[in-house]
């Protein structure tokens, strides 16, 4: 039985782990590296951290599962998406990564919608309406603040496509990450040239496109030397890491929906056809699964809202976990277990980054509003943890406004690791929630992809419905429900009444 490899190149570190052609996970191993922030709303990070990254973990993996360099029959790639790597014709990094919550390109978003005719018809070329994260305004920003840096670009990668490129020698990249570029086609899976010459983009700075099953590029000697692995092992196209986390939670037919709670929160339905919201507020996008699409609402400080609390303001949490040798979460939840839902008319906006879905504001910002002297530490974090679920509701709301079906909500990442935050998602969404036997994300997405695309399975649907199980199930609480189904719209209003004061205290530190 084959050994398969997934690494996903994260924001914070990347993973690899290795599983058996049936889905048992081997061995996993994780390695970080930092995140520079130069000004306010920038992000940017050494592409060579990645590699560095993916050599130690990959030897780690080898090491912990025993596994013999020719055991291992393929390799998938994942990473953040929207990320930009700009190479010289030497092929080396020119300037550190955008990132995907890079916030600088307001003004380049705005020059792309021009220049397409458009919001509606930008969104009629290329699905979405463009965004601050995206890769296509960050090029533009590049040509326009960075001129000679642009001069020298010879070729753009997304963030695992610069590792595929390291593992491989090749320039290549697959549909569901390339959506998320803004200069894809996505109802016809190819690069949209239209747009292209609309941008003053040259095609040949882009890579090649595959689906992400197919074989991309195989492992060089140079790349097996330093991993420890053979030469010849064939890599396939992989996924954006949301797509890829689809993959890995089983998300591959229609009506099966996950909420993923990370850093961000992505709601994420798989669809047979491309459908598109009018309004641009969701991102339909190929997805990892040949000739099928998706549509994904992204919060972007879903999980991070709650990292940024315990990490600020649980000082004390997070000295008593180390004292009783717990994660401090544990901690932080119990005590949002003492307040009562709905936080007594506290709220929380999450918009610690700006936002995505729905508003499409890089100006946003985080707030707590109704508070008062009856409010004590249990309500802030719950409260940090009721606005980062309603803010997925509000993905939700929209997908289903889709007359996308929602028959099944299979939760990943840290929300799905507790049980509070397991029953109070069943209880905002007011639907069942399930988690699933494979935890480990989109690096698991990807090795089932590599499994599937070197002949192991005769496509990734039949290798998820041979590698995932669920494995819970929590229903929601009526008297829960039917509190947060009053509390949500008021919610919904909030950010609306705040929109034209965000813009200007935006324009107060920017100036």
């Amino acid at each position: 039985m084959g050994i398969y490899l997934g690494i996903d190149v994260g924001t914070s570190g990347t993973k690899t782990l290795a599983i058996r052609e049936d889905g048992q996970i081997v061995a996993s191993a994780t390695a970080e590296y930092p995140l520079d922030s130069p000004k306010p709303g920038w992000s940017e990070q050494d592409p060579a951290d990645w590699w560095k990254a993916a050599v130690r973990t990959v030897k780690q993996v080898l090491k912990a599962g025993k596994i013999k360099p020719a055991d291992v029959a393929g390799i998938g790639l994942s990473g953040q998406m929207h990320g930009s790597v700009f190479l010289d014709r030497d092929q080396n990094v020119i300037r550190p990564a955008l990132l995907w919550n890079d916030q600088r390109t307001a003004v380049q978003c705005a020059e792309i919608e021009a220049k397409a005719g458009g919001r509606k018809k930008l969104i009629n070329m290329v699905a979405n309406p463009a965004l601050t994260g995206f890769t296509a305004p960050k090029i533009l920003w590049l040509r326009e603040h960075e001129p000679r840096n642009y001069a020298r670009t010879a070729k753009i990668l997304l963030p695992k496509d610069y590792v595929r490129f390291r593992l491989t020698g090749e320039f290549a990249t697959e549909v569901s990450d390339a959506s998320g570029t803004l200069l894809l086609d996505v109802k016809r899976r190819r690069w949209c040239k239209p747009l292209l010459k609309k941008l003053d983009i040259a095609p040949e700075l882009l890579p090649p496109v595959f689906e992400s099953e197919e074989v991309s590029g195989k492992l060089s000697p140079i790349a097996a030397k330093q991993m420890g692995l053979a030469a010849g092992v064939p890599v396939v196209g992989g996924g954006g890491d949301q797509a890829a986390g689809a993959i890995g939670n089983g998300i591959v037919r229609r009506g099966v929906i996950s909420a993923t709670m990370g850093t961000s929160g992505v709601v994420f339905a798989h669809s047979d056809e491309v459908q598109i919201d009018p309004q641009g507020r969701v991102h339909t996008f190929c997805h990892a699964v040949r000739d099928k699409w998706h549509v994904m609402g992204v919060v972007l400080s879903a999980g991070g809202s709650f990292q940024w609390y315990r990490n600020q303001l649980g000082a004390a949490e997070v000295k008593a976990a180390r004292r009783q040798k717990v994660d401090p979460y544990e901690l932080l939840t119990a005590q949002a277990s003492e307040a009562p839902a709905g936080c007594e008319g506290l709220y929380f906006l999450p918009y610690l980054t700006g936002e995505r879905t729905p508003h499409a504001d890089p100006h946003a910002r985080g707030a707590w509003i109704g508070l008062s002297l009856r409010h004590g530490k249990p309500h802030l974090i719950r409260s940090v943890m009721e606005g980062a679920t309603y803010a997925m509701r509000d993905c939700l709301e929209i997908i289903e406004g889709m007359k996308i079906p929602v028959r099944e909500i299979r939760l990943s990442g840290g929300g799905a690791r507790s049980p509070f935050w397991r029953q109070m998602q069943a209880d905002i969404y007011g639907k069942p929630v399930m988690t699933i036997n494979a935890e480990e994300g989109p690096a698991y997405g990807v090795a089932l992809l590599a499994a599937a695309g070197t002949g192991a399975y005769k496509d990734v649907v039949e290798a998820c419905a041979a590698a995932i199980d669920t494995t819970s199930r929590t229903t929601p609480d009526r008297k829960t429900k039917a509190a947060y189904n009053r509390a949500y719209p008021l919610y919904g209003k909030l950010y609306q009444s705040l929109k034209t004061d965000y813009a200007a205290i935006a324009e107060l530190v920017e100036s």
